[in-house]
Order: structure tokens, then sequence, then C-alpha cells
């Protein structure tokens, strides 16, 4: 049997050798290509559903009422239960909370109004809130436009009410807030509610 040329079969294997690398690199260039692009992708789609606020875990959610002849209205963030619990852990006790998510809750009227009783004069203010387990202050900042309480500035406080919280059977598990024609401001979340009123300043 003839022995083939020893010279032939190395130029074979480096040829092959050759062959299968560029194959290889031609096919991990095409993977890296396309997981790049994946990735864009991905970046870009998650922009948009943090442009979007509706997508937010906690979306916004606005309530609007005339209450002779002012304009009332709470802009907010809605989050939900989840099966957590909320009340001295979530949201810590004595301590000022945003009263909501994301950007701090805005209270605006575009008249001067009484706040259960107190003069606020009109304007957008960040509604924070200090809860405890017996009674929650009520806090209505200058500064309206906050992410959270991150900023807050006891400086720049309104007004300060207290209101009484009370637990109901009915368990609302995204936040809510009401505001009535009647001039009932109604905050409900989980099992918790509470109220303030918003009526005319006689000076107005």
């Amino acid at each position: 049997m003839k022995t083939p040329d020893s010279n032939l079969l190395t130029k074979l294997s480096a040829i092959g050798l050759l062959v299968l690398c560029g194959l290889t690199f031609a096919s991990c260039s095409s993977s890296s290509k396309s997981e790049f692009s994946d990735s864009e992708t991905v970046v870009e789609t998650e922009d948009d559903a943090e442009d979007d606020k509706s997508q937010r875990p906690s979306p916004p959610a606005s309530t609007t009422a005339n209450v002779s002849g002012v304009n009332v209205t709470i802009d907010y963030s809605a989050p939900a239960v989840k099966g957590r619990t909320i009340w001295g852990e979530l949201v810590p006790y004595g301590k000022v909370d945003r009263t909501g998510a994301n950007e701090a809750t805005v209270f605006s009227v575009d008249k001067d109004v009484l706040i259960n009783g107190e003069l606020l004069p009109a304007g957008q203010y960040s509604l924070f809130s200090i809860p405890t387990e017996t009674d929650w202050t009520l806090i209505f900042n200058k500064e309206a436009e906050q992410w959270g309480a991150y900023d807050y500035k006891e400086s720049e406080d309104a007004l300060r009410v207290t209101v009484t919280p009370s637990m109901v059977d009915d368990f609302k598990e995204r936040l809510e807030f009401k505001v009535s024609s009647d001039g009932t401001v109604n905050y409900h979340w989980e099992k918790l509610v509470f109220s303030f009123t918003v009526a005319p300043s006689p000076n107005s």
C-alpha cells in the first residue's frame, strides 16, 4: 500500500483548520451582532416604558371637583398592596411620606381655601404626610414638583393639619384619592381611610 505524502497531509490539515476557524469567526460575529441588536431593542423598549407613566407599577391618577367655585385637583401615583404589609412597614410610622408613589402627590386649588378650617392660599402644593398609628399629619408644602419626599424641607410648609384615620372592612388594592363637590377629600388604601375638608375662604 502506498503511504500518503506527509507534506500533503500537513497542508490538508492546515487548510481544514483555516476553514474551521473562518466558519467559527463568522458564526461568532453573527451571534454577537444579533445579541447587540436585541440588547438595543430591550433598552429602547425600557426607555419607552419609562416615558409612558401609565406603564409604571404605580400608575398616575387624578381626581378633581369644583367646590363652590373653587377647582380642587389631586394628582398622584397609585401604588398597589401586592400582599405587602403597608402600615408601619412599607409606609413607616413617624416619617414624612409622599402620600402616594413616584413624584410627590400634588394638591392644587385655584382660589384661597380653608383646609379643615385652616387657610391655604391658592396654588400647587406637594401633599406629604406623617402617619402614626393614631393620627396623621397632612403637610401642604410649597415645592410642588418633587420626587418622593427626599428633598422635603419643613421650611417650605404652607400648612399642616391633623386627621384621624380609621380601618374599614372594604379593601382597596390600589391607593385612591377622591374629591367630592361637597368639599370632602377621601383617602383609601388597603383598609385605611381618612378624610379632610376643603371650603372656599371667605376672603377669596
